[in-house]
């Protein structure tokens, strides 16, 4: 094994024992060597950039109530030192997004399925859901983690003729039998902790079953690719989940004032 592969092997050793963190709410302990103050630094960078790659909508009266929804569930959630931003773009998109450190961006595109305000807090809620549990710096960890056992094997069989093939098969079955399981992890994470926050700002949380309904239905139309392949799970098993965690997030609704 070569000089860089010890090199990172000793680097990813170091990192692993500093790197373990705690997502609030759900406990789950998950490997992010990024400070937050390194996050935050990396998500301001991308939005500001992105600000001006895509054009903010002139509709100030939906931009007002964007920075409102994002205001109410933002002070609930408990990200210390965020500087939450919350911006509608002009695209036709159906998507919405979060940046590390707080930076939330909706896309006109996905309003028509948001339908109102609550449906809106859902989206939002489920965004900065993302920035609370971190993760933006646990995929980069991640990444870091899979470039480093393919340095290895792809090391470790030098001037092999198997080294292609090996590499290969690595690469695929990481992102098949790794990233994509726990990119959809993350998702239901954010689906459960942004249910919480915005029944914790006083949003009805059955509102995000009728938003994922009307979402599965965009799903259906746009064909659909197979469930192992998704970075998202699919909106049918996202309602159910939902469902289940109704109950809890009815409870968090009524003791901040819901009816």
């Amino acid at each position: 094994m070569n000089r860089v592969v010890n090199t990172f092997l000793a680097i990813a050793a170091s990192l692993g024992l500093a790197g373990c963190t705690t997502v609030p709410e759900t406990g789950r302990k998950q490997f992010n060597f990024l400070t937050p103050d390194q996050e935050m630094q990396m998500g301001l960078t991308s939005f500001q950039q992105l600000k001006q790659e895509v054009p903010v909508s002139k509709d100030t009266k939906t931009a007002a109530l964007v920075e409102r929804v994002g205001k109410r569930i933002a002070a609930v959630a408990p990200l210390p030192n965020a500087q939450w931003e919350f911006v509608l773009f002009e695209s036709k998109e159906a998507n919405a997004f979060c940046l590390p450190g707080g930076k939330v961006g909706v896309y006109t595109g996905i309003l028509p399925y948001t339908k109102d305000e609550a449906g809106l807090a859902t989206v939002i809620g489920h965004e900065v859901a993302h920035a609370v549990a971190r993760h933006g710096g646990e995929r980069v960890s991640q990444q870091l983690g899979l470039e480093v056992v393919g340095a290895v094997i792809s090391s470790s069989m030098q001037e092999s003729k198997w080294q292609a093939a090996a590499v290969t098969a690595y690469g695929l079955g990481s992102q098949v039998g790794y990233a994509l399981p726990h990119s959809r992890m993350q998702e239901s994470e954010a689906d459960e902790l942004g249910l919480l926050y915005m029944a914790r700002a006083g949003y009805n949380p059955e509102a995000a079953v009728g938003f994922w309904q009307r979402f599965a239905e965009l799903e259906a139309r746009s064909g659909g690719t197979p469930g192992f392949l998704r970075t998202h799970p699919v909106s049918a098993d996202r309602v159910q989940a939902l469902q289940e965690m109704m109950p809890r997030a009815l409870q968090e609704y009524r003791a901040h004032g819901g009816k």
